[in-house]
């Protein structure tokens, strides 16, 4: 586990490296430790790679080349030699385990600082190795996980003598003078995510919140994830070698060296379990509007058709008519919402039908949900109330009103109390970019209440 500081290269830092010497020797020991073991093959996972929403990026070819020229530093360059036959294996072993992972789409064939900063330190110590480069995705933890655990199986599968880097930074949230100044999510996931880390209990990386990453503005956790993954079922002796961010971002080094295996380590079989048996607690508790919601989805995911009214509803969803909002998550991570500002169709449980087939199959941020994905689906339906007109977004408060905003024809809405949205301005400012509305330009702000049903 590593960071990626382009400072860190003399000839980048010129001094200010200095600053950050602890993480500079953790990083010569990391690469002479791979200098001792030889590796075959280098897995570098790096999060500024190409990388797509639903797609894990192999890169392909021969090789690749890369410089810091945008760093100020162009003559320092590298170049390496991929591993191609572990490239395919890997993407044949993901696909037969439904994970999307291959060489589509490449963007940019030259290599990127996430990827050169480490093979810096690496090449220093160790040059006899060929590469794989891997990028993230937008899909969940779990799946970044099961991705490591390909690259495990590839690693055995060719029997290849391979070294895992996870390239990612910690929290840029450190400091006020920092990249994207202080949030106190930033040293709280620097303290949780090395104390993980330093420990190897890679279980509990799954557990982090979506929401509590986003507001640490954290780089490398899925990162960090999938090499967990590639440790999965095995004995490791993890060692936490470094951690400073007195440049408002945190850098972490920890080394972990396998030992035998181990079954009890199958942390992403655990944590699912946990979920499922979450969900099932969590389904048992609904109310009619969420159940509703939940069989529409189930029954268009299974069959394609959506379901007719049932019959054994509370009066008031046959005779009151709402705008209506549902929201699907899975572990945490938003999967579909789709609503309506005022009521479109003839009663509430009508709306919740048509917006839970839209949230299921029709957001066109998300795949459509597929039915091996429906035991680990979280469900809310929001009911709004009547919209009013405000003056002044002092008028708004970000936990009790929605808010709706209008410029011409473009409309956007957001509703109250969401996760890692905490104040006002926030609200605004997604509502806007939700419309297509430039962040200076003045709006027509409206408000509403809801009713929110878990």
């Amino acid at each position: 586990m590593v960071p990626h500081p382009p400072l860190i290269i003399p000839e980048i830092g010129r001094g200010e490296e200095k600053k950050i010497q602890n993480t500079i020797d953790a990083y010569h020991e990391i690469g002479g430790r791979i200098g001792a073991l030889r590796p075959d093959t280098i897995v570098l996972i790096s999060p500024h790679q190409t990388m797509y929403a639903d797609y894990f990026h192999i890169s392909p070819g021969k090789g690749a080349k890369g410089d810091f020229g945008q760093f100020g530093a162009g003559w320092v360059k590298t170049e390496v030699s991929y591993d191609t036959e572990f490239a395919e294996n890997l993407a044949k072993l993901s696909e037969a385990g439904e994970i999307p992972a291959g060489p589509l789409g490449e963007r940019d064939r030259r290599l990127d600082h996430g990827t050169m900063v480490p093979l810096y330190f690496v090449n220093q110590y160790w040059r006899e190795y060929r590469l794989v480069r891997i990028g993230l995705s937008g899909l969940s933890l779990t799946e970044h996980y099961e991705l490591g655990r390909r690259i495990k199986e590839t690693a055995e599968v060719l029997n290849r003598n391979t070294a895992v880097i996870a390239s990612g930074d910690l929290s840029h949230r450190l400091l006020e003078t920092g990249p994207y100044g202080y949030k106190e999510e930033g040293p709280e996931y620097d303290r949780r995510i090395m104390d993980v880390m330093g420990s190897g209990d890679f279980e509990k990386l799954l557990e982090f919140p979506e929401d509590f990453c986003e507001k640490a503005g954290e780089c490398g956790h899925r990162s960090f994830v999938m090499m967990a993954g590639a440790l999965d079922r095995t004995a490791v002796r993890a060692e936490l070698l470094s951690y400073e961010g007195p440049f408002g971002v945190g850098y972490g080094i920890c080394a972990y060296e396998t030992g035998e295996k181990d079954l009890t380590r199958n942390l992403k079989d655990r944590y699912e379990e946990k979920e499922k048996r979450r969900i099932m607690d969590q389904r048992a508790k609904e109310d009619a509007y969420v159940q509703l919601a939940r069989e529409t989805i189930e029954e268009y995911v299974r069959t394609g058709r959506k379901m007719e009214i049932p019959e054994n509803l509370p009066g008031e969803m046959y005779t009151s008519r709402a705008g209506v909002f549902v929201s699907v998550k899975k572990e945490g991570r938003l999967r579909g919402c789709i609503g309506t500002i005022q009521a479109v169709q003839a009663s509430v449980a009508e709306e919740i039908i048509e917006n839970a087939v839209s949230a299921s199959a029709k957001d066109p941020r998300f795949s459509p949900i597929e039915p091996k994905e429906l035991d680990k689906l979280s469900i809310s339906v929001d009911v709004l109330g009547d919209t009013e007109a405000v003056d002044s977004p002092k008028q708004l408060d970000v936990k009790r009103y929605g808010v709706i905003v209008t410029k011409g024809y473009r409309r956007g809405l957001l509703l109250p109390n969401l996760p890692g949205v905490d104040t006002v301005e926030e609200q605004i400012a997604i509502a806007k970019q939700k419309a297509g509305i430039g962040a200076e330009e003045e709006v027509r702000l409206e408000r509403f209440e809801v009713i929110r049903h878990f």
